[in-house]
């Protein structure tokens, strides 16, 4: 598979470790069996879109004052950064956005296209994984005049005309684009979620995030990103993305998307075909690693899976929308889970059999998502310890010397990257600043970025369990083994580490020895 670039948020210039995916009465009707992306296959092409008053005045300025994490000093945040993007007028007398718009945000306000007042608002729902979020504001009289946009409940056909509208930089005023629709696909949007994608012509910059795209006089949906180093390169969250995610946080809570994890291939090499004694009726992909080997699970290494409720599978794991339209099986996880089950036809030593997978929202991963929310920590003496996380990770391949370098050590960060957790590892625990400088850091090397093995020989499962480890420890000694090839242990004096602690915190303006989780943990009787 070739090396491709990755698209870039358009709402405003990120932080490097944030990663690059029923309306109520008056809005767009959900998307029903006979709406499907399907149907829209064969559907006509819109004509070529004149300039809708109704976006215009549905779309909205976005002013977000953000305080990003800072990974590598976990007790504190980065400075204030204010950034500005865009959002649209929704059902419910609300505003949907991008979740890189409004993630860490400590103050967000809306302004009207048109208007010279910001209004407060709140964010009541955020999805990081599939970059979606919607705001209720302070002051709801302004939906008095200002009606949501109506959204489309089929897919837009390719080549059909779309406006993109929004308020990127380079002007204070709305700004409208004008393409096409130029692909469809079901792509990653992050590491463990995947959504459909719209790829657009029309010219997406830095503050068009949240902004509406239309086709017609309906919304199609929301611009997220454009791929670097492109021209006129630019991709939109359809609305079925957006119907699911509303949908999903109608109770007040985002659970995420269903998905499979199990690792597959395609069949479409003739000696796999022959080894698996296949005819050629049969197509399908083939299961290659199945998320589980308990007797229980019900795929098996070599299983092929030839449909996924009653949609055929092709031999690149693709399936049909229409007829010019193919796009990976997956897809339909979301559209056919039943109490997070999906139906499969397989085929298992030459003999089809149907089965329910379970699938889920979230993948446990030994390193895991910050998702949102401020890294934890723990600080004992010269050392600082944290989660490893994904954003972590990509802090530190960002530098290529150290990326090469974490892989030469053969670091846990290189090799269990997408590992789940297993009987000895919850996640996985790093060194995440350099020493503090005090005299019992004396002689050792910079450890930050590396995972922590053990403390006097006991293995480290987790950054609770190191905590609770460092709570109960009596010996004379306190050991670090590091997780890598080479490098050296730590060893301090038990008592002068625990004495220089609060040295340490004071004399660099840290206010406190942990996160609230950590500190709850240490302050605890031991359970011994």
């Amino acid at each position: 598979m070739s090396r491709t670039q990755l698209p870039a948020f358009c709402g405003c210039l990120l932080a490097i470790f944030l990663s690059a995916s029923s309306p109520a009465a008056g809005a767009a009707e959900a998307p029903s069996k006979n709406d499907s992306p399907a149907a829209a296959a064969g559907a006509t092409a819109e004509p070529t879109p004149a300039i809708a008053h109704d976006a215009e005045n549905a779309v909205v300025k976005v002013f977000a004052t953000m305080r990003y994490p800072d990974l590598f000093r976990p007790w504190t945040k980065q400075p204030p950064s204010e950034v500005t993007a865009s959002g649209v007028v929704i059902e419910g007398k609300r505003i949907l956005t991008n979740a890189h718009v409004v993630l860490y945000t400590s103050q967000v306000q809306i302004q009207a296209n048109q208007a010279g007042d910001k209004i407060s608002a709140t964010v009541t729902a955020v999805a990081p994984d599939i970059d979606l979020a919607v705001l209720k504001l302070d002051d709801e009289s302004f939906f008095n005049t200002r009606p949501p946009l109506p959204r489309a409940s089929t897919l837009p056909q390719i080549k059909d005309a779309v406006l993109a509208y929004g308020f990127p930089t380079g002007g204070t005023s709305l700004s409208i684009t004008k393409g096409i629709v130029s692909r469809i696909e079901f792509v990653p949007y992050s590491h463990s979620v995947s959504g459909l994608r719209i790829q657009i012509d029309a010219a997406i910059n830095p503050g068009n995030s949240g902004g509406p795209a239309v086709a017609g006089d309906k919304m199609i949906g929301l611009a997220f990103s454009h791929l670097g180093n492109a021209q006129n390169i630019g991709y939109i969250i359809p609305n079925e993305e957006i119907e699911l995610f509303l949908k999903d946080i109608a109770d007040g809570r985002y659970d995420g998307k269903p998905a499979m994890y199990d690792e597959l291939q395609t069949l479409e090499n003739p000696a796999l075909r022959a080894f698996l004694k296949l005819d050629s009726s049969v197509q399908g992909v083939v299961v290659h690693q199945p998320l589980a080997t308990s007797a229980s699970y019900p795929l098996k290494e070599w299983d092929v899976i030839t449909r996924i409720a009653a949609t055929p599978i092709d031999d690149q794991g693709m399936i049909k929308l229409g007829s010019n339209l193919r796009v990976n099986f997956r897809y339909l996880i979301q559209q056919v889970a039943s109490d997070s089950k999906v139906p499969l036809t397989i085929v298992r030593a030459g003999k089809p059999q149907q089965i329910q997978l379970a699938v889920a929202a979230r993948r446990p991963l030994l390193i895991s998502d910050l998702r949102g929310d401020y890294p934890s920590y723990f600080i004992y003496g010269p050392l600082v310890f944290s989660r490893a996380t994904q954003q972590f990770l990509q802090f530190l391949n960002n530098n290529a010397e150290l990326a090469s370098a974490l892989s030469m050590i053969r670091s846990p960060l290189v090799t269990r990257r997408g590992d789940p957790p297993d009987a000895d590892r919850e996640e996985l625990v790093v060194i995440s600043s350099p020493l503090f400088p005090h005299k019992i850091s004396k002689g050792y090397s910079n450890p930050s970025g590396s995972v922590v093995y053990s403390i006097n020989r006991t293995r480290v499962r987790s950054l609770s369990h190191l905590v609770a480890v460092l709570r109960d420890l009596q010996d004379e000694f306190v050991t670090f083994e590091l997780d890598n090839r080479g490098g050296e242990a730590l060893v301090f004096s038990r008592s002068e580490a625990v004495a220089a602690t609060e040295e340490i915190l004071t004399d660099n303006g840290v206010r406190a020895q942990g996160s609230p989780d950590m500190l709850k943990i240490w302050q605890a009787k031991s359970a011994k």
